[in-house]
């Protein structure tokens, strides 16, 4: 690990403005960043501490939501009695996600803003464009098992790992940031994302310097909800298929729905035409099978992922028979 200068911000004001510095990175739980640091696959010059800011509360907000502090443990998140009644989906994806050591450690925010776990991004010695813009992708042609198959393009197949995202994907949260010039903005997380095309190290839409104080939770959602996790082992694992999905019933016919996917794409994934193929449809297999087509249409395997069409089509109608009691 490179030498670096350690700065503790008592206020999130103070956070942003010293985070000016070339180089410079917030650190709440370290959970990531520490393991890039010491791998050299990050090398900030300067760490500015926002682990102690007044942001480890969960709110109710007046839209009958609630407002989580970045700093939240993820541990304390999935414990909280609001959230076990009330989002369910994400109370189950938290637990799913991590070791119980970890998720004590793990912030809300950072969460939301790991890096992906493609072994060619941890390796210095492959070419990666995420990790070095231009120097190429030695993933595609490669070793890419637990790679995406969703949202890719010919510069980066990398994996977004969050569980914890992917089920605030399916409950349409929103990220409250504090920006480097004091302004604060609300941003959707449908739109908090972005696709590698050919910048694959931008990640994310934050500007430099910019903090996630808060993440906001509608009202809870209508229906039942389930998060289901595939993965090579039982114990800490990241997923190779994963699924928060929401379902309302009326009348026997599916009335609303909220499907988001982990383990597929370089981002937690949502697309509005699985959702469309299930409105308004009795629960059957004919139905989720229509579903499963549309998830998988775009997909595109690359060789060692390739399993993961057939398995995300799988995965998507259990949770759907699940879910509607088929």
């Amino acid at each position: 690990m490179k030498s670096f200068i350690y700065e503790k911000a008592d206020t999130p004001e103070a956070a942003v403005r010293d985070i000016a510095t070339d180089g410079a990175r917030f650190i709440a739980g370290g959970t990531n960043l520490l393991d890039l640091m010491k791998l050299q696959v990050e090398t900030p010059a300067k760490l500015v501490d926002i682990s102690r800011l007044d942001l480890a509360t969960i709110d109710d907000a007046e839209d009958g939501g609630l407002l989580i502090g970045a700093m939240v443990p993820n541990s304390d998140l999935a414990a909280d009695p609001r959230v076990i009644a009330n989002y369910e989906v994400l109370s189950r994806a938290l637990l799913a996600g991590a070791s119980g050591q970890l998720r004590n450690k793990a912030s809300t925010g950072g969460n939301l803003l790991q890096r992906t776990r493609c072994y060619y991004f941890y390796d210095l010695a492959s070419r990666c464009n995420k990790r070095s813009p231009g120097s190429g992708c030695d993933a595609i042609g490669g070793i890419n098992r637990i790679l995406a198959v969703l949202g890719t393009s010919e510069h980066c197949i990398a994996t977004h790992p969050s569980d914890m995202a992917v089920a605030m994907r399916a409950l349409d949260a929103t990220i409250v940031t504090l920006k480097a010039d004091g302004d604060r903005r609300r941003i959707p997380i449908h739109d908090f994302y972005r696709l590698p095309g050919d910048t694959p190290h931008i990640e994310t839409v934050l500007e430099r310097g910019e903090l996630i104080t808060h993440i906001a939770l509608p009202k809870p959602p209508s229906g039942r909800q389930s998060y289901r996790k595939v993965r090579d082992r039982a114990s800490y694992a990241f997923a190779l298929v994963s699924v928060a999905g929401i379902i309302g019933m009326e009348s026997g016919r599916i009335a609303n729905a909220s499907l988001a996917f982990g383990g597929l794409g370089p981002m937690p994934w949502r697309d509005p035409a699985v959702e469309a193929a299930l409105i308004g449809q009795a629960p059957t297999i004919d139905a989720f099978a229509a579903a499963a087509d549309a998830l998988v249409a775009d997909a595109k395997g690359h060789g060692s992922n390739d399993f993961k069409l057939p398995l995300a089509r799988r995965t998507l109608i259990a949770v759907l028979r699940d879910l509607t009691g088929a």
